[in-house]
Parts: C-alpha cells; sequence; structure tokens
C-alpha cells in the first residue's frame, strides 16, 4: 500500500516538498520583483520624459510693455590715501569746492546744487561753476574767437593747479555772462590749501556738442571728453594732493534735433556714442586717476523719473538738484546719512 501523501511520518511532521521545489519558488519570486523594478525605472523615466517635454508654465507675455528693471549704479568710491594727509594741519572746517557747469551754475540760491550740499553737509561750498561750458576744449590750442574754451574743465583746473589766471581773467572780459568775472575772481582768490574736497559734476553738453568722447591713442588730449578730464583732475592732484576728488557724472537727458524734436540721449549716437557710452568712458577715466565716480545716469536722475526733476531736455529743478545733493552726500560723506537716519 502507498503511503498517504496528507499523512504525517512517522515522527509526527508532514513530507516536506520534493526536492528543489522551494528552490525554484524562491527563484521565481526573485524574477516578479525584479521586474517589477524595471516597470517602476521605465515608467518613471517615461513620466520624467513626458514632465520635461511639457515644460514649466511660464507667465512671461512677449507683448508685455514694462520700464521696470533693476538698475545697479556704477559708483566707484576711493577715499583719499592716508598719507596724502601727511604734515597737513586740519583747520577743523570742511571745504569743498564745486566746478562744473549749469547743474552749479545755474539757479544758485536756496535751491541751487552747491548751497544745498552746503545744507546737508554744514560745509563751507565755493561754486566754482561756468554756465554753458564743457569739459572737453573745442580747440587744441587756446582760440580767441571762442572764449568757452579758457572755462572748460582742463583750462579752470590747470589755472587752479598754477596759480596763473590770466587766461580766465582776460576771457571773462569778453563773456556776456556777468557771472564769469566774478566766478574767475573768486577761484583767484581762494586759498587752494583749505579746500579738502572737489566735487566736479558737468551735464550732457559734451555729448550735445559732439565733444570727441575719448582718443585711445592720446587719453589726455583735452578736446576729448575723456582727456580733458584726465587732464584736469592730474593737474589738481599733483598741485594738492591732500585734496579729495569726486566726479558726479551727467545725467540722463535728450537731444533736441534740427525739428526741435525731442530725441532719447541713451538711443541716439551723435558721432561718438551715446549717453551711456561717454558715462563709461567717464568712470574709466575717474579710475586712471584714482578719484571717486559717482553715477548719476543709473543712480539718480535716468530715463524713468526725469520728468520728475527736470524742466526741460537737459536742466534740473529744486527737486533734481536735491537728489543730486543727496547723492553727493551719500557717497562721498555717509556718515552724515548714517547720523540722520540715527536720529530719527
Amino acid at each position: 500500500m502507498k503511503p498517504n501523501q496528507n499523512s504525517e511520518n512517522r515522527n509526527g511532521k508532514r513530507p516536506g516538498p520534493p526536492p528543489g521545489k522551494a528552490e525554484n519558488h524562491f527563484h521565481i519570486n526573485i524574477h516578479i520583483i525584479l521586474l517589477g523594478i524595471i516597470v517602476l525605472i521605465i515608467g518613471y523615466s517615461g513620466y520624467r520624459l513626458y514632465k520635461w517635454n511639457k515644460g514649466v508654465p511660464s507667465d512671461y507675455d512677449p507683448n508685455i510693455q514694462t520700464t521696470d528693471f533693476d538698475i545697479e549704479a556704477m559708483d566707484n568710491i576711493i577715499p583719499l590715501a592716508p598719507d596724502k594727509l601727511e604734515g597737513r594741519e586740519d583747520d577743523g572746517v570742511t571745504t569743498i569746492l564745486c566746478l562744473g557747469n549749469d547743474p552749479f551754475s545755474l539757479n544758485q540760491g536756496p535751491g541751487g546744487l552747491a548751497e544745498q550740499i552746503a545744507a546737508k553737509t554744514g560745509a563751507t561750498v565755493y561754486n566754482g561753476s561756468f554756465t554753458g561750458t564743457t569739459i572737453a576744449a573745442q580747440y587744441a590750442s587756446y582760440n580767441d574767437g571762442y572764449i568757452l574754451d579758457a572755462f572748460s574743465f582742463s583750462y579752470v583746473a590747470q589755472s587752479l593747479a598754477s596759480g596763473d589766471f590770466d587766461l580766465m581773467t582776460t576771457a571773462a572780459g569778453y563773456s556776456y555772462d556777468e557771472a564769469f568775472p566774478r566766478t574767475t575772481e573768486m577761484l583767484k582768490g581762494l586759498d587752494m590749501n583749505s579746500v579738502d574736497v572737489i566735487c566736479i559734476m558737468y551735464d550732457a553738453s559734451d555729448y550735445i556738442n559732439k565733444r570727441p568722447c575719448d582718443d585711445p591713442n592720446a587719453p589726455n588730449d583735452i578736446i576729448t571728453y575723456t582727456g580733458g578730464l584726465r587732464t584736469g583732475v592730474q593737474a589738481l592732484q599733483e598741485a594738492y594732493p591732500h585734496i579729495r576728488i569726486a566726479v558726479m557724472s551727467h545725467t540722463f537727458c535728450h537731444y533736441v534735433n534740427e525739428d526741435g524734436n525731442f530725441e532719447n540721449g541713451d538711443r541716439t549716437d551723435l558721432g561718438h556714442g551715446t549717453l551711456s557710452h561717454y558715462l563709461q568712458k567717464e568712470l574709466d577715466a575717474a579710475s586712471d586717476c584714482g578719484v571717486s565716480f559717482i553715477d548719476n545716469f543709473y543712480g539718480s536722475v535716468n530715463e524713468d523719473n526725469y520728468l520728475d526733476y527736470m524742466t526741460d531736455y537737459i536742466h534740473f529743478n529744486d527737486a533734481g538738484r536735491e537728489v543730486l545733493a543727496q547723492r553727493f552726500v551719500e557717497c562721498i560723506f555717509p556718515e552724515l546719512v548714517k547720523g540722520e537716519d540715527a536720529s530719527e
């Protein structure tokens, strides 16, 4: 009689499966698990590929018009080296000399740029500016037929450095502007050894008057924008190394074409670059000379806000001059701004 396969063996245990059966069952489970893993990997990869092809939803509208951009001013603030003050006795009075053209020379009084700088700093401020002048000279050599060259920046700086004001005095006598002789006499009598800071600011008159921006082969050519700046700054540095110099850039402005229409200065090349090109070259020249540069083109009066701060295509109202004065103080006298914040 064959034993009952369902009966227990003599030891009370059920007979196990035939040899090899359990091992085959174990192999079948591993294969199923591996197959499942492969299916999951393939499925996940397919899902990721689908999402990648689909992309990420964007809110960008190619037809939208906006003027809101994050703009960083190109300020380059350089303190005066301590060795430049060795042997100089501090008189306890901060004295600032402002050199430039219309931003300083027009609308003098409580709302004037030099006056607002004085009010914000408590310094003694002298205004040595001349209306309608430029940084670059019109001619390589002085021409009696164009007296404004005698009041361009390089000529004024060289007169201050040398103490020789004969050319400026003579030219001022032929000027129709009564302020020219008066300002020349003030500069002539000014004790430059008492001056602590020189603030230089010209508007975009060099651009509008189509003065060449620069000449790489003659970096100090005074008939170029950057050449006139370099020549003047270097003359002042050599004569008065104790004076800290800060160059305030031009702001945004328009060019008035032959038809009397305004053209955006940052989009109109008059032959030597747009306003932003002049800005970059001015920064380069100031950096070459090791003096501070305050960017007003992006940092003060720009294409987005000029209607609030300008009276026409290039000149400022009181609010515009206040913005310029505040920028100067924030960059050159930050301790005064911190003091105001603390008092508030």
